[in-house]
C-alpha cells in the first residue's frame, strides 16, 4: 500500500488542497483531505505539488529512438510507451502513418501483444491513413496514400481488428460501398476520424452525421475555413457532437488558433502530441520516401519537417502540450488537464477506469511541480 500525502490533487473534476491518496493493488482506494495517521511502509510526501491522473495520448509515432513504421515489433511498442511514460503519458495509442498493408498488419499484431501485457497503458493502435486525399497528405508519402485496393479492407480487418481504436481517413475519396465495408468490418470499438481531407463543409458534415465521431489534428491537413466554403474546419466548429484533436506544440497551431478552437468546442477538443520522436528528438530520420529532420528553436521545443518543408510531427510529449495550452493559449489548467486525460479516456471508452483520481480507478498518477514539469510518475501493474 502507498500513501501520497500533502498533495494538490486534481481529481479530474476539482482541485483538492492538502489531500492524500491511498493506493493498493494497482487501484486508488481513498482520496481525502483529512489528515491521516498510518504505519504503512511507503508514504510519499508531495510537498504541495500537483498530483494528477496519468495523461492519455491518442496519437504519437515513436519514442526516443524507435519508430513504429520502421520497426513494427512489440519491442518498439514497449519502447514508445516507456519513453512517453517518463513524462507522464501513462496511456497511449501508438500510431502508424500511411504505409503498406503488410506494415499495417505487422503494427497491429505488435500492439496486440503489448496490449495483452499492459491493457491500460497500450489499449490499441491509431491507424492514420493511408486512405487520404492526396491534396492534404501533408508529410505522408505519396507512394502510400491511396484509395483501398480490391480486397484490401477485408484483409486489413481479417485479424487483430479489435486493436484498432482510431482509424483516420478522408471520407470524400471513398465510394459509399467502401465506407459501408469499413463500417461493416471494423470492430465496434474502432472509431473513425476525419483527417487529411479536402472535404467540403457538406461532405464533412455528412460524414459526422453518418457516424464519424472524430476529426484528426484540427486545422492541419484539412480544408480550412473560408467565408464561402466553411470546409472541414467549419464543419467541426458547427457540428454539435464531433470531437477534434489538436497539436499544441506552437508550430502546428498558433496559440490564438488553439484558444479560438477551445472557446468554440470546449470539451469537444482534446490534446495530442503527434510526437515523431521525443526524449530527446532524433536529429534526422529516413524511411523509404519518408525523410525528416529536426529543426531546433531557441524559443520553443523545435519541430520536424520533411524534405518538402512540411511539418512532419512534433518533438514533444503530452505534458508539453498541456503547458503550452495553459501558458500560451490561456486555457485554464483544469481544462487543459481534462483535454489530456479524462476526455481522451471518454473517447476510447475507458473513462470508468482512467482519467480520474477516484476510488476504484487505475492508479496511474503523475506528480507535477507548479511550472507543470514532471517530477514523478507511478503506473499501475494491472494487466
Amino acid at each position: 500500500m502507498i500513501y501520497y500525502t500533502n498533495a494538490t490533487v486534481f481529481t479530474g473534476e476539482e482541485w483538492l488542497t492538502g489531500a492524500s491518496v491511498r493506493v493498493a493493488n494497482g487501484r486508488i482506494q481513498e482520496v481525502t483531505t483529512t489528515p491521516i495517521t498510518t504505519q504503512e511502509t511507503t508514504v510519499i510526501d508531495l510537498e504541495g505539488d500537483y498530483l494528477i491522473p496519468g495523461l492519455i495520448d491518442l496519437q504519437l509515432y515513436g519514442g526516443s529512438d524507435l519508430f513504429l513504421n520502421d520497426k513494427p515489433t512489440p519491442e518498439t511498442v514497449r519502447h514508445i510507451y516507456d519513453t512517453h511514460a517518463r513524462n507522464g503519458t501513462t496511456t497511449l495509442l501508438p500510431t502508424i502513418h500511411s504505409t503498406s498493408l503488410a506494415v499495417m498488419q505487422q503494427s497491429m499484431a505488435a500492439v496486440q501483444v503489448v496490449r495483452a501485457e499492459n491493457q491500460f497503458g497500450v489499449p490499441g493502435i491509431h491507424v492514420e491513413g493511408p486512405y487520404f486525399n492526396p491534396i492534404k497528405r501533408g508529410a505522408h508519402s505519396m507512394a502510400y496514400v491511396r484509395i483501398p485496393a480490391e480486397g484490401e479492407l477485408e484483409s486489413l480487418f481479417s485479424s487483430n481488428a479489435d486493436v484498432i481504436r482510431i482509424l483516420t481517413l478522408a471520407p470524400e475519396i471513398l465510394n459509399p460501398g467502401q465506407l459501408d465495408t469499413i463500417n461493416r468490418l471494423k470492430h465496434p470499438n474502432t472509431l473513425l476520424s476525419l483527417g487529411h481531407s479536402n472535404a467540403t463543409y457538406q461532405q464533412a458534415t455528412d460524414a459526422f452525421n453518418g457516424g464519424m465521431p472524430l476529426a484528426t489534428h484540427l486545422y492541419n491537413a484539412m480544408r480550412g475555413f473560408e467565408s464561402r466554403e466553411p470546409g472541414v474546419v467549419g464543419a467541426v466548429f458547427d457540428h454539435p457532437t464531433v470531437r477534434a484533436s489538436i497539436i499544441a506544440d506552437s508550430y502546428h497551431c498558433n496559440p490564438t488558433s488553439i484558444r479560438i478552437a477551445y472557446r468554440l468546442l470546449g470539451e469537444r477538443l482534446f490534446l495530442i502530441s503527434d510526437s515523431l520522436f521525443a526524449n530527446p528528438p532524433r536529429p534526422e530520420f529516413t524511411l523509404e520516401q519518408f525523410v525528416v529532420h529536426f529543426e531546433p528553436d531557441m524559443n520553443g521545443p523545435g519541430r520536424y519537417v520533411n524534405n518538402e518543408g512540411n511539418l512532419a510531427g512534433s518533438a514533444i510529449t503530452l505534458i508539453d502540450c498541456v503547458r503550452i495550452a495553459v501558458e500560451q493559449a490561456g486555457i485554464p489548467l483544469r481544462n487543459a488537464l481534462r483535454m489530456a486525460s479524462l476526455i481522451p479516456a471518454e473517447i476510447i471508452g475507458l473513462d470508468d477506469q482512467l482519467g480520474r483520481i477516484r476510488p476504484g480507478y487505475v492508479a496511474n498518477l503523475v506528480r507535477l511541480d507548479k511550472s507543470l514539469h514532471t517530477k514523478g510518475v507511478w503506473t499501475s501493474p494491472l494487466h
